[in-house]
């Protein structure tokens, strides 16, 4: 049976008139760059889903990525701020048929915050959405935006001139995390030392076993020390848990053993506890911590925000499982057929002829944290990291030098307000709703 007149102009009522959109890809982004800006418009306009009958609903679309977890969409529907999360599986249906994910109002703002800059490039023409772009270094499709966010001048300075007034430097996304963090509760008195084993599979399995033997063999060697993890949105402890299982056949290799979870600590079988963080983002704890023990990824640009203190882990005895590049190398080192001996031959030859891996030291060029390649063994580092915490000095001048590359804070607040601006003529009637 059809709509009756009345019932489809009611129906299309309840629709949004607009949307802001925002594209992402992997869990770091997520969490640094997604969820502060969608927490700053909700609190700057009546947005949907946290008012019903707002005419302006906010929604994420998470983009094809190697490098993502598959977690990525639930974390996101979890926290209650979108009125429709897709996944990556369905981007491109999603340009193909747009309305049978929808239905989507005639007139948005599409949010470039990571991955390729093409795919948001492609969502806005197919929706025909107005389109902004947040980058920290380089803009690829400057024409296609109707407004460009650069993170600092060395974005700037790479657009051609003829789009540089589209361009407005908002300052560092990751720089207000450091401000949100000393609002936390203080950790209990001791010298903490956080473990990051990652969020994906391949660094997991080797990330887990690992820091686990590391942590036992700190605690030896300085007592008093403290550990925590932060349990990432698109893991669990159960997860973890298997990793660190002897069952894992990198495990096999390292001797902490299987822990036991007792109420919110892991504890091994050498009696070392570690607090485990669940609530998410952890930015609070950790940015109270001496020193951060952690493997690659967008988790390094996350520490240097925070100004923590880290030692960058990439033990390169596991290559079999270390397949978790970016780009071209690591969707070929995914093939099927090809997956075991092609992934190894590529993941060695980018060890051989890689540049810098952490973040903070891509940034700045030169070596702001230590990164430690190769066959390193958790006892090694247990002493490195010892020799770290016993000269506070040391730490203060990394603190110091993370702190520096940081760009100016206020950037959430200002692609804010750069997104409110690109709105349609009705924006005015949005805000106050």
């Amino acid at each position: 049976m059809g709509q009756s007149p009345g019932q489809s102009s009611a129906a299309a009522s309840l629709r949004p008139q607009a949307a802001i959109v925002l594209v992402t890809n992997g869990p770091g982004e997520l969490s640094t760059w997604v969820r502060p800006l969608a927490e700053r418009l909700h609190a700057q306009l009546a947005l949907r889903p946290r008012h019903s009958e707002a005419p302006l609903a906010l929604r994420l679309v998470l983009v094809p990525c190697p490098n993502a977890t598959g977690q990525e969409a639930r974390v996101a529907a979890g926290w209650g701020l979108f009125e429709r999360v897709l996944p990556a599986s369905r981007f491109w249906w999603l340009l193909l048929r747009p309305q049978r994910h929808g239905p989507w109002p005639r007139q948005g703002v599409v949010v470039f915050l990571g991955g390729d800059q093409f795919w948001t490039v492609l969502l806005s023409a197919r929706l025909g959405y107005r389109h902004v772009t947040y980058a920290e270094w380089v803009v690829r499709w400057p024409g296609w935006n109707d407004s460009i966010a650069v993170m600092g001048p060395a974005a700037a300075g790479r657009l051609p001139a003829r789009w540089r007034p589209r361009a407005v430097e908002v300052g560092d996304l990751m720089a207000d995390l450091s401000d949100s963090a000393r609002r936390s509760a203080p950790l209990p008195s001791g010298e903490w030392v956080a473990l990051l084993p990652g969020s994906k599979r391949a660094k997991l399995q080797v990330g887990m076993p690992f820091l686990l033997e590391t942590a036992d063999r700190l605690a030896q060697l300085r007592p008093g020390c403290r550990f925590l993890l932060p349990v990432a949105p698109t893991t669990s402890v159960p997860e973890l848990l298997d990793y660190a299982d002897p069952a894992n056949p990198v495990a096999r290799h390292y001797g902490a053993g299987l822990p036991e979870r007792r109420g919110n600590h892991l504890v091994t079988p050498a009696g070392t506890p570690i607090l485990l963080l669940e609530e998410h983002p952890a930015h609070g704890a950790l940015s109270q911590c001496a020193l951060a023990l952690t493997t690659v990824g967008a988790n390094t640009a996350e520490l240097g925000a925070l100004g923590l203190p880290m030692i960058v882990l990439v033990p390169t005895q596991h290559l079999h499982v270390m397949q978790a590049w970016d780009g071209w190398l690591g969707l070929v080192a995914r093939l099927p057929l090809l997956r075991r001996l092609l992934g190894v031959a590529l993941t060695a030859w980018r060890m051989r002829h890689r540049g810098f891996l952490a973040w903070p030291n891509i940034s700045a060029g030169r070596a702001v944290v230590p990164e430690r390649v190769g066959a390193i063994l958790p006892e090694e580092i247990a002493a490195e990291a010892a020799d770290w915490l016993k000269h506070p000095e040391r730490l203060a001048g990394m603190r110091d030098d993370l702190r520096q590359l940081r760009g100016r804070p206020g950037a959430v607040e200002a692609l804010a307000e750069m997104v409110q601006r690109l709105l349609p003529a009705a924006a005015d009637q949005l805000r106050s709703s």
